[in-house]
């Protein structure tokens, strides 16, 4: 063997290495920390790992380019599992945490919701990628430390009843989980509804865990419900389909859901039941069809060097959570270096005076400002279904395809 045959792999992936820009030596000095607060193990799980990864991946981008101030950042996860009560202990946690800059949350509108005292209290950044409850960001505290990029269910709940409408349904019934969730969205599509000169044929509710819901569904029947708008997260999103599915096919009604149901495991639990009821659900965002195609590839091929198994983009699962903490994160470490530092007062301003940011999901002009901390309208959303191997595929004409509106506009 020649002697150069030996050091060719080595050599060979020493390039790609240096392709990829991950040989970057890290920044100097101590790491600034990013939390995560999240589901990482429960119903909700593939969210939180969807938050994961693209934070994970964007705090990897911000570190390849030098970092913040001259040091990089560095993730550091929580897991509450969907509880409050672990939530709280884990905001507590990360409140002695020295040099943390934010904490990112989860899909769970009511564990933001019961940690918002303690976010207040210590002034910490709270970056929302997923909860969607519109009182976790209009929360009553000044100054405001939560910003987010995602739904708004203020927002949401006139879009979900405004598809319906324009689908030719006529009365929809309300099938929400008993959280401040489901009431936030109970408020936004009575409104709506009103707004349209109708109201619900019915609303029910249901808690979490629940197995199934025929009765719920049955009043709704009754009350001469046509469509059904759902707001669940996935495990009673399983128990609604299934439940939907058992009736007999004359009975059976169509679903359109928030996007709770996209944070777990959903399709593989519905399993059979899915043929036999029509769904579709909200969404922001999807790799499959993105507002700016040279950033999404871009973004993939760092998502496939680092989660091997994802073969293409179709492989990138519950897609708005992580493009959501991408792009937060990416505003994070922006507002960290207008700032000048990791002082939570500081970055805070900072962010509200960010002027224009370009991301994955839109550009941004400008992502905040003093008293709108919702970066996102009803112009990104859109309706999606799964199709036969689960992956999400959004339905076409369902947002403003090139992501030039405006942020600031409602």
């Amino acid at each position: 063997m020649h002697p150069l045959k030996r050091f060719m792999p080595l050599l060979g992936a020493l390039a790609l290495i240096l392709a990829t820009g991950a040989a970057a030596a890290p920044p100097p000095g101590p790491p600034i920390l990013v939390g995560l607060d999240a589901d990482m193990s429960s119903g909700s799980a593939r969210s939180g790992e969807a938050i994961r990864r693209g934070a994970l991946l964007a705090v990897e981008d911000v570190n390849r380019r030098g970092g913040v101030l001259g040091r990089p950042l560095q993730l550091v996860v929580r897991d509450h599992r969907g509880n409050p009560a672990r939530g709280k202990d884990n905001m507590r946690e990360f409140s002695r945490m020295k040099d943390l800059s934010a904490v990112v949350g989860g899909l769970h509108t009511p564990v933001a919701l019961a940690e918002l005292d303690m976010i207040h209290e210590n002034r910490i950044i709270y970056l929302v990628p997923w909860a969607a409850g519109t009182p976790v960001v209009e929360n009553g505290f000044h100054p405001n430390y939560v910003f987010r990029v995602s739904v708004r269910d203020e927002a949401a709940g006139g879009f979900l009843v405004g598809k319906a409408l324009e689908m030719g349904y006529r009365k929809p019934a309300l099938l929400l989980e008993r959280t401040g969730w489901g009431r936030s969205n109970e408020r936004s599509m009575k409104k709506a509804l009103k707004a349209a000169g109708s109201a619900p044929a019915t609303v029910q509710w249901f808690h979490w865990g629940c197995r199934g819901v025929s009765r719920q569904l049955e009043a709704a029947r009754k009350k001469g419900a046509d469509v059904i708008l759902l707001v669940a997260n996935a495990p009673e999103g399983v128990a609604v389909v299934k439940s939907m599915a058992d009736l007999p096919e004359s009975a059976r009604l169509p679903i359109i859901s928030h996007w709770g149901i996209t944070g777990g495991d959903f399709y593989a639990g519905a399993g059979k039941s899915r043929a036999f009821v029509d769904l579709v659900f909200l969404q922001t965002y999807s790799f499959l069809d993105p507002p700016f195609p040279e950033k999404a590839e871009l973004f993939f091929s760092r998502y496939r060097e680092r989660f091997p198994e994802a073969e293409t983009p179709r492989d990138i699962f519950a897609p708005v959570g992580t493009a959501h903490a991408w792009d937060l994160v990416h505003l994070l470490a922006r507002a960290i270096e207008e700032a000048g530092t990791v002082d939570g007062p500081a970055v805070r301003d900072a962010l509200e005076g960010l002027k224009e940011h370009s991301g994955l999901v839109r550009r941004y002009r400008p992502p905040f400002a003093p008293g709108r901390h919702d970066a996102l309208t009803a112009a990104d959303y859109r309706l999606a279904r799964y199709d036969d191997r689960g992956v999400i595929v959004p339905l076409s004409g369902g947002t403003a395809r090139n992501g030039e509106h405006e942020g600031g506009r409602r």
